[in-house]
């Protein structure tokens, strides 16, 4: 995959520039990176906080050739490459929270938005977002309990470029692997390795009415296995479902 990186100082949302780019033809690999935003999403339409220089902010621009059910677990897959380019920088301990966070001392260190784009009945594009507190010092009060940033936990400062470079490699690995298959079977290990919900009490937030269980991992198609009090297996899609631990953020 061939990167195209394009800088802004301050964006409303690199997700949005990216399907916007999309829409005009930007090929696959086209990377959105800012500073800042004014308008930064979460899952679900939340705001994300997105202060001027202290993290990482990018979108890139996939096209996958697959059914948009098969694409789902893309957001798995970058998930596993941030953990694996924070490794690589020496910065170990950082966990997978499924399906989209990830966390170190059980605060959230980064957050993913995947938005997938239809035409005509197929994938156009996919638009994978991610958001990275790097050096920030200090968090908002609202966001203050659940946040954190590789600054706050280390002590150290991360050069931005360094762990994005360290980030898309990664994933340009996983993606092709990825893409043998279009679901998890080559990187469920990997994944499984680094999933802080694992082997866990956790708390499935559905609208249809929420129950607890034990995380038991991921099925192929990245969704979370949950066995229930009564011992029947859930398979958890993300959409519009949350999960929290019993005791917590994880």
């Amino acid at each position: 995959m061939n990167i195209k990186r394009i800088d802004y100082k301050e964006i409303d949302s690199t997700n949005l520039e990216a399907a916007r780019l999309a829409t005009g033809g930007a090929a696959e690999g086209t990377l959105v990176v800012a500073d800042a935003q004014t308008a930064g999403r979460g899952r679900r339409g939340r705001q994300w906080e997105s202060p001027q220089g202290a993290a990482i902010y990018m979108s890139l621009i996939l096209r996958p050739e697959a059914e948009p059910e098969r694409v789902s677990g893309l957001t798995l897959v970058m998930a596993l490459a941030v953990v694996q380019a924070l490794e690589k920088l020496g910065l170990s301990g950082c966990q997978i929270k499924w399906p989209n966070d990830i966390v170190m001392n059980r605060k959230k260190l980064c957050g993913i938005l995947t938005e997938l784009h239809m035409e005509n009945g197929k994938v156009s594009d996919v638009i994978i977002g991610v958001g990275i507190n790097v050096n920030q010092e200090c968090f908002i009060s609202e966001i203050a309990s659940t946040a954190t940033s590789i600054y706050v936990e280390t002590g150290r400062r991360i050069d931005k470029d360094v762990l994005i470079d360290a980030v898309i490699s990664a994933f340009a690995q996983n993606y092709s692997i990825y893409q043998k298959t279009y679901d998890m079977t080559n990187l469920r290990e990997d994944y499984h390795a680094f999933l802080a919900n694992r082997n866990h009490e956790v708390r499935v937030l559905d609208p249809k009415g929420e129950y607890e269980g034990i995380a038991l991992g991921i099925n192929l198609r990245g969704e979370l296995l949950v066995r229930k009090q009564d011992d029947t297996i859930e398979e958890v899609y993300a959409g519009e479902v949350s999960v929290r631990g019993i005791y917590g953020y994880i």
